[in-house]
């Protein structure tokens, strides 16, 4: 039996990974997104041990400490699903159940679409599937929910309105976004360190650079949890992902949930992550 997995290496860069639950359960990995880090997964991670699944939760690109390369073309979706085919590959994994959210959901729509061998099944929290948003800014409101999105394209600009504080200003944004005060006092700390915060940033600002990689249609077992109180996330683009499914598909709306799913609805998520995996 392989040894867990604290970190891994891809073309020099050293990722940090949280590896726990049985040894022999099947694996799932789980992708947190913007702005936060693999214990953004607390409340999810004992559902799902306790259903007999081993959970392997990355920090991803830009968020370890030693994956943190400068320049916004590191950060296009091909390397940042590459480096979960990274992580499979140093576990020892063929493929896994692969959950994400927010970001980490976009992440996981490429690899399951682009890499259906090495995803077993998928859950996708919180972002539809990429064309279904894409639509969805010229037929509802998502142009203006996302409107944050273009601003974050501006160079220095947004990291200093939101280190304001000392990073008083972006817990509070937070947290006026429904993310528990200490989940976002944690955010603010982990991006305290030089060139984190621009790294998390990267993210958005490597899209354009991307755009030609489009996410087709996705082939695996697919479930997609959408909460009805996010703001960043409106329902069109929900309603409108079952069609680049052509595998297995189930939507489960969370009545009364923000955003913020993995830390304020934890247990429940973890319930319906261990239901998909089962199948």
């Amino acid at each position: 039996m392989l040894d867990p997995v604290d970190s891994f290496t891809r073309s020099g860069l050293t990722f940090d990974v949280r590896d726990a639950g049985p040894a022999d359960g099947e694996p799932v990995v789980l992708l947190h997104g913007f702005p936060q880090h693999a214990g953004s997964w607390d409340h999810v991670v004992p559902v799902l041990h306790e259903a007999g699944l081993r959970t392997l939760a990355p920090d991803q690109r830009g968020y370890s400490p030693g994956a943190r390369p400068t320049g916004r073309r590191a950060y296009v979706v091909r390397e940042l699903v590459d480096d979960v085919r990274a992580l499979l590959d140093a576990a020892g994994l063929e493929r896994a159940h692969v959950v994400g959210h927010d970001w980490g959901a976009m992440v996981a729509w490429a690899l399951a679409a682009w890499h259906p061998d090495r995803v077993t099944s998928l859950t996708a929290v919180s972002v539809p599937h990429p064309a279904a948003f894409t639509t969805s800014f010229v037929t509802s409101s998502q142009g203006v929910k996302s409107a944050y999105m273009a601003f974050f394209q501006l160079p220095v600009v947004p990291e200093k309105l939101l280190t304001r504080g000392n990073g008083a200003f972006l817990a509070d944004l937070l947290t006026r976004a429904g993310l528990p005060r200490p989940d976002a006092q944690e955010t603010v700390t982990r991006l305290r360190p030089a060139g984190a915060l621009t790294a998390a940033l990267n993210w958005y600002r490597a899209l354009p650079l991307g755009a030609k990689d489009a996410v087709g249609r996705v082939a695996v077992r697919t479930l997609h949890v959408w909460s009805d109180r996010d703001g960043f996330l409106g329902r069109a683009g929900t309603e409108a992902t079952a069609p680049y499914v052509t595998g297995d598909y189930r939507l489960e709306v969370l009545p009364g949930i923000t955003h913020w799913v993995p830390e304020t609805a934890g247990a429940r998520l973890g319930e319906l992550v261990a239901e998909h995996v089962r199948g």
